[in-house]
């Protein structure tokens, strides 16, 4: 009698290692595996309640400043080098990695209102309310940092003069360097594009504000400038021409304006309103999208390098982490001592987002709160992904959604959201039974153009 058996080599089953860890062969036929569905979703249930077990985003702070931090800036050539500015005018440089303050000086009499640091991070510069623009060295700062280390364990005060100095003739209130050159840009009661080499602004542009809260050259159209002004206005800027090219007017006042790094046509403003509105310049009468949560008054938006999200900072004390495309937060940051947030940064590789607050510290967050801050096996990295996979197959599903969309905030802000939505049910109410009622009733306004008012070209 002959037998016919299945034979297979012991090389085809185990693999080149001295543990000898034995292949497991599956067939993917989905009619062998009724269940797969159901074992899939407990999985991705699973992974979203640990994901909000293992959340712990804050990393620490760092301290030093006497006062409120108003400003930041990174270095867009290092991972671990950061500039700050307080409202006594002192100025900070700090190397994250060690949580160490490596270099400060009183720049400015009066609060330090703007800080950029130039293309090839060499050079950074500041501006405050003493009309002047200051630039000061950054790179030797931080080859010198390795031998601080062995000597006091206090940062090094300079009593080096900056390298130069720039007057103007009105109080300045944000600055932002050139994404390829050396210029840059200051505004105050205009904006001015600066040439370093020359004492006097290569341009000026003005239209109609009396006061210009901040300016951001574009990534992409590197002649382009965007800018918010006290008059609710959002204009733009050509260096190529002399007069100003579009200007844009909203109910309230924009406090920041960001550039979208990888959509360079579109940007974000922070409100007055407690909303963030992103546009696409190519089409200015409606909003792309209008990102709620905040029951303060938005200070600061910062883009991360992906471009995929960004982090805002407002003055219900709190920082909100958005997607690009979405509306609503999916991270909300704070502590108890945390106070009034005046800026907000992501570091260059997007893992970590930086936070300066009036209780003048410097908070350090990560980026995704439940993400392991060590060194992951292939193992555990493959798990991982394979989590975030499920999680996001299964998000449309009730139960899994719910708990991906809680956040702890605190106590007051529930309060004021709840009494803002309160307000706008009740609103959404009177509107539905006019339109009812009243055959002859206006339609009302749909949201993403309620808050604008009018376009000038």
């Amino acid at each position: 009698m002959k037998f016919k058996v299945i034979s297979r080599s012991e090389r085809d089953n185990t693999r080149d290692r001295r543990d000898d860890i034995v292949k497991v062969h599956r067939n993917a036929d989905p009619l062998l595996h009724p269940f797969e569905r159901a074992r899939e979703y407990t999985r991705a249930l699973n992974a979203s309640k640990l994901s909000k077990v293992f959340a712990k985003p804050f990393i620490g702070a760092l301290e030093g400043h006497m006062d409120g931090v108003s400003c930041m800036a990174k270095n867009p050539r290092s991972l671990v080098a950061l500039v700050s500015g307080a409202c006594d005018g002192e100025v900070r440089v700090w190397d994250i990695a060690f949580k160490k303050c490596i270099w400060t000086a009183v720049a400015h009499r009066g609060w330090v209102r703007g800080i950029s640091v130039s293309n090839d991070g060499g050079v950074f510069y500041t501006c405050g309310d003493d009309k002047t623009v200051k630039s000061w060295r950054l790179a030797a700062d931080l080859e010198d940092r390795n031998e601080d280390e062995d000597g006091d364990e206090g940062p090094r005060d300079s009593a080096v003069a900056p390298l130069n100095t720039f007057s103007c003739g009105f109080a300045l209130q944000g600055i932002d360097c050139h994404w390829k050159s050396n210029l840059f840009a200051s505004c105050g009661e205009k904006v001015n594009v600066w040439d370093p080499v020359r004492v006097e602004p290569v341009h000026s542009f003005e239209w109609g504000a009396d006061s210009i809260k901040t300016v951001a050259w574009n990534p992409a159209e590197t002649n382009l400038l965007g800018s918010c002004g006290s008059d609710r206005g959002v204009c733009f800027f050509d260096i190529r021409q002399s007069t100003p090219l579009r200007k844009l007017v909203l109910n309230m006042k924009s406090n920041k304006i960001a550039w979208n790094p990888m959509e360079p046509l579109n940007f974000t403003v922070a409100n007055e309103d407690h909303n963030l509105y992103t546009f696409d310049m190519r089409n200015l009468q409606k909003a792309l999208n209008i990102h709620k949560d905040h029951v303060g008054a938005v200070m600061d938006v910062s883009y991360s390098p992906t471009g995929k999200e960004f982090v805002s900072a407002s003055y219900d004390r709190t920082i909100r982490l958005f997607k690009s495309q979405g509306n609503k937060s999916y991270q909300v940051y704070h502590t108890k001592r945390m106070q009034r947030v005046f800026c907000a940064e992501f570091t260059q590789d997007a893992a970590y987002v930086l936070s300066g607050s009036d209780d003048t510290n410097i908070r350090i967050w990560k980026s995704d709160a439940s993400k392991p801050l060590g060194r992951l096996l292939n193992r555990e990295r493959v798990k991982m992904n394979y989590n975030e996979k499920l999680v996001q197959r299964y998000k449309h599903v009730q139960e899994i959604g719910r708990i991906n969309r809680h956040q702890n905030a605190p106590k007051s802000i529930k309060k004021e959201k709840a009494k803002k939505q309160v307000i706008s049910e009740a609103k959404r109410r009177k509107t539905d039974r006019r339109l009812k009622n009243d055959p002859n009733a206006e339609k009302p306004i749909p949201e993403r153009t309620r808050a604008i008012i009018k376009e000038f070209e």
